[in-house]
């Protein structure tokens, strides 16, 4: 596998950096958006997008913070840093970097242009839902993403691919009724779509670096996403 940073045009003029591991093995390869959670695209989203790598995936991490902290990786003590970048982004903008990056990973010659997804993390959870609403992905994955429920719910009509979310059941963020208000919706719109609760789970339980890391809810959850990856992307 090979990592590096490259620099994405956004429409809106802006440009946003971002990181790129390419899979081992010649032909043509799914591809896959790794969006960020809080703390910008660091060695923990980095390190997830070598996972996908391994996996056979072109893995695109791009900075979401690109307009107002571009090269931000933030620590968890940073944490009041990290919500001010949040507030500073918009849905539209949000959006126009989403496109630019699903265009950019599926025009490369190595990508089949017909099998991308989108993974996230906490914001990264929400973008990832945004990101199914926008572009043509086959699947999205988010996980405990915040803010779908309050901002995304009229999204949900406009999801491309199936959607699968994970939940942390001891997330004093996210709440149970947060959780119902994005199932219904997507009940609703009759979309494709699996919701998973990890019960003793709390926010953040992927992220091996952080305080809350449950490893079981973590190795449970990776093994869901790849089969669901596998059912809706890599066999489509």
């Amino acid at each position: 596998m090979r990592g590096e940073w490259i620099t994405l045009q956004v429409d809106d003029g802006t440009e946003m950096r971002a990181w790129v591991e390419w899979p081992v093995g010649e032909g043509t390869h799914a591809g896959i958006l790794v969006l960020q959670d809080a703390y910008g695209v660091g060695e923990h989203i980095r390190d997830v997008a070598g996972r996908f790598a391994a996996e056979g995936y072109t893995a695109l991490a791009p900075e979401l913070f690109h307009r107002t902290a571009p090269g931000f990786e933030g620590t968890p003590d940073q944490l009041q840093d990290a919500m001010d970048h949040i507030r500073a982004m918009t849905v539209d903008g949000q959006a126009a970097d989403l496109e630019a990056a699903q265009t950019w990973l599926a025009g490369q010659p190595s990508v089949d242009e017909g099998r991308t997804a989108a993974v996230g993390f906490c914001m990264g959870g929400r973008a990832a839902f945004l990101a199914n609403a926008v572009t043509p992905l086959a699947a999205s994955i988010s996980y405990y993403g915040g803010g779908i429920a309050e901002g995304l719910l009229d999204r949900a009509p406009q999801l491309s691919g199936p959607q699968l979310l994970f939940w942390a059941g001891q997330d004093a963020r996210i709440l149970p009724e947060h959780v119902r208000a994005v199932e219904d919706a997507l009940r609703a719109a009759e979309k494709r779509y699996a919701s998973v609760v990890f019960s003793q789970a709390q926010h953040s339980f992927f992220n091996e670096p952080m305080g809350r890391y449950d490893p079981d809810a973590a190795r449970q959850s990776w093994a869901l996403a790849l089969q669901f990856l596998r059912s809706y992307v890599l066999e489509r």
